[in-house]
């Protein structure tokens, strides 16, 4: 099939929404679409997702917003109870379990019932589907701030269908952003399509008066991803989902450690998606941002842990992030407990609060940042256009195939896995090779002449070993990947 970047006419959603919601049991419980909207404009203000990040944006405040999720509904419940108390949260996430991910409720439902039988979560998450409606509305009217759907789910529809109609009033993910960073053998055509149906819902309940954010996932595969990469997905998403009626837009970036390079991509996607979404006729969309906390390897020491959350959370408040994905002091250990989530939250809190009136000056090395980083991007997105004779989803499957857009580290076939980053001498992603971007003669040289600076003053020639330095240095203490 060819995919389009066509918004879907109603009939069209309609038609298929019925197949969608035959998939599991609890997909009956939302078949009155109109009753889900109800329920939502039932909600107050303050549980609205999209109002409370403008909110922040028109303040110059950096909200803060943990990962939590576990298997069964009150354990669930008093998790985020207890991250919005005691750990002060401004937004609240129910992040989905592996199995619902992958539309595997049958196994999701077995490990509800081993979860009851042990005590404890059996789940790396909150199997939202399998507990239906009713459950999920509970989750929306246990707290007082509003709840995200997070998860990582190529084919997010039936999540979509359910989590909407109780109340969830963000939807992260996304056709490129959950399918290249998390699946091996699923095609883009495939998740582009899925995600123009999420897409197509969410701008069904904004045009019947529900706003529901949407926030395609920024990190991609960590830390040592070019922000002209991530940049590209999140702008390509955006515009997607713009097409199908979605108004409200959270675009991400997963720190990679050097401020000046961290400030210019948040201040860049800021500025390079408004113009994009112009550029393109979609008027009327409000952009905000979310800033990941590092995304890589944490040290074992908890003190050395909060270093690495610290930084991040100032990192985000001086680039004025409108929130921050908060990382936890047991990052190394594996599922935090919920005292450590909130230690975590608490910390960033601190932070940003400290730093709230404070900005990064724009400096030469600032503006040289950006300005690069800008280049990169409009020539992939110019590119992608192009390729597609106009289209975006067109165009992002076709420069997919011939690498014109890849994603460093990706499991996915459909990528070309080209690229090579690694950290410059002051610890900014730049590129060893930049396999078949469409970067011209002063971007490549550019690329060079700063891997080159770092080899210099190691005293080595640039290659992969600094990649593979570069990816363990955090766990040892550092940001850059020296030799011994």
């Amino acid at each position: 099939m060819e995919v389009l970047n066509k918004k879907w006419s109603m009939e069209k959603l309609m038609s298929l929404r019925k197949e969608i919601l035959a998939t599991w049991p609890t997909g009956s419980d939302v078949e009155d679409i109109d009753a889900g909207i109800e329920y939502q404009k039932s909600l107050p203000k303050s549980k609205n997702f999209a109002a409370k990040l403008l909110h922040a944006k028109e303040n110059g405040i950096t909200l803060v917003q943990p990962r939590a999720g576990v298997a069964l509904v009150n354990e669930h419940i008093g998790l985020l109870q207890f991250l919005q108390n005691e750990g002060q949260a401004d937004l609240l996430p129910s992040t989905i379990d592996s199995y619902t991910r992958q539309n595997r409720y049958q196994e999701a439902e077995k490990g509800i019932q081993e979860s009851i039988s042990s005590g404890r979560s059996l789940l790396n998450g909150f199997p939202a589907v399998n507990h239906g409606l009713e459950n999920c509305r509970r989750v929306v009217e246990s707290v007082n701030v509003p709840v995200q759907v997070r998860h990582g789910t190529p084919d997010a529809r039936l999540l979509a269908e359910i989590t909407l109609a109780a109340g969830f009033t963000d939807y992260e993910g996304g056709g490129i952003s959950y399918n290249i960073p998390y699946a091996k053998n699923v095609s883009l055509e495939k998740t582009i399509y899925y995600w123009q149906y999420v897409d197509r819902l969410i701008g069904y309940y904004h045009e019947n008066g529900v706003v529901i954010n949407r926030e395609p996932f920024g990190p991609l595969t960590g830390t040592l991803v070019p922000p002209c990469i991530s940049h590209t997905v999140a702008i390509v998403e955006a515009i997607l989902a713009a097409e199908q009626g979605v108004h409200n837009l959270t675009l991400g970036y997963g720190q990679c450690g050097n401020l000046v390079q961290d400030v210019a991509a948040i201040q860049t996607l800021q500025e390079l998606s408004e113009e994009y979404l112009l550029k393109n006729g979609y008027e009327n969309r409000h952009v905000t941002t979310v800033f990941h906390q590092w995304m890589g390897g944490f040290p074992q020491d908890e003190a050395k842990a909060f270093g690495v959350i610290s930084w991040g959370a100032a990192t985000a408040a001086l680039a004025k992030a409108t929130k921050v994905i908060v990382k936890t002091p047991h990052e190394a250990m594996g599922i935090p407990t919920k005292e450590a989530n909130a230690q975590g939250l608490r910390t960033t809190k601190q932070l940003v609060n400290m730093l709230k009136d404070q900005t990064l000056p724009l400096t030469n090395e600032l503006a040289e940042e950006k300005e690069m980083i800008k280049k990169e991007t409009r020539a992939i997105l110019d590119t992608i256009l192009k390729v597609g004779d106009g289209d975006w989803a067109r165009g992002i499957i076709r420069a997919f195939e011939a690498g014109i857009i890849d994603v460093p580290f990706a499991p996915s076939r459909y990528n070309a896995g080209r690229i090579l980053p690694a950290r410059d001498n002051n610890g900014a992603i730049r590129m060893l090779d930049t396999g078949d971007l469409p970067f011209d003669k002063e971007i490549i040289d550019f690329h060079k002449k700063k891997i080159a600076e770092r080899g210099e003053a190691e005293e080595r020639e640039p290659s992969f070993q600094m990649v593979i330095d570069d990816i363990y240095a955090i766990g040892k203490g550092m940001l850059v990947g020296r030799p011994n």
